[in-house]
């Protein structure tokens, strides 16, 4: 008992951020072997023409992914439904039986339904950032693959952003950046975990009392 009850102090003083998979859609390609040093200055798997931008385009290549989404989304619907009917029965004569016999022997029915409902949804969310990522796998369209993390702790509480995509290089601005709405495949994810972010979940009991309640 006094093991677990140290682990679970040591838990809460010293959080970590869970790692999550940060991978690119395609799995990474086999490596290479490594060519043999020819000796001469111009190796074609490193060069970089001379006056050309320093802009990534080969592996271990960074870049700044400037993180700008925003989405809002609503919805709508307004429906009405009136029914109305009625129906009257008699009988007037029968054959060997006075008329006047009939004079109450009558039936009459009304109903009546009606519906009315409405309902709106409206969702926003926006996101603001920037994040340096690393060129995992160039493409053989020349397209390039990303993936960065960034962590920040202070006071107990650490936050984690990842982001990963797919980057068009005819997309890249100058400054070596993109903004993320550029970029194909996206994947932005931030966490963090400690004592601010454990104030903001419900506890498990909680959870429990609410997963077996009618309401």
């Amino acid at each position: 008992m006094v093991a677990l009850a140290l682990a679970g102090c040591s838990a809460t003083l010293f959080p970590r951020a869970e790692v999550a998979d940060t991978a690119p859609i395609e799995p990474p390609p086999q490596p290479a072997p490594a060519a043999r040093a020819s000796g001469a200055i111009f190796h074609a798997a490193s060069y970089r023409p001379l006056l050309e931008d320093h802009r990534a385009r080969l592996v271990g290549d960074t870049l700044t992914i400037l993180i700008e989404e925003r989405v809002a989304a609503s919805q709508s619907a307004t429906s009405k439904v009136d029914k109305t009917g009625s129906v009257e029965a008699a009988v007037s004569a029968l054959p060997g039986i006075s008329p006047g016999s009939f004079a109450r022997a009558k039936a009459a029915g009304e109903s009546s339904n009606s519906f009315e409902g409405s309902g709106s949804t409206e969702a926003a969310n926006e996101f603001r950032g920037s994040i340096t990522a690393t060129v995992t796998r160039v493409l053989a369209n020349g397209h390039l693959l990303v993936a960065g993390e960034k962590q920040l702790g202070v006071n107990q509480q650490v936050d984690t952003l990842r982001f990963s995509g797919q980057v068009d290089p005819r997309s890249i601005r100058p400054g070596n950046q993109v903004s993320s709405t550029q970029v194909a495949n996206v994947r932005v994810e931030q966490r963090g975990r400690g004592a601010q972010s454990e104030a903001q979940m419900m506890g498990w009991l909680a959870r429990v009392f609410l997963s077996v309640l009618p309401i």
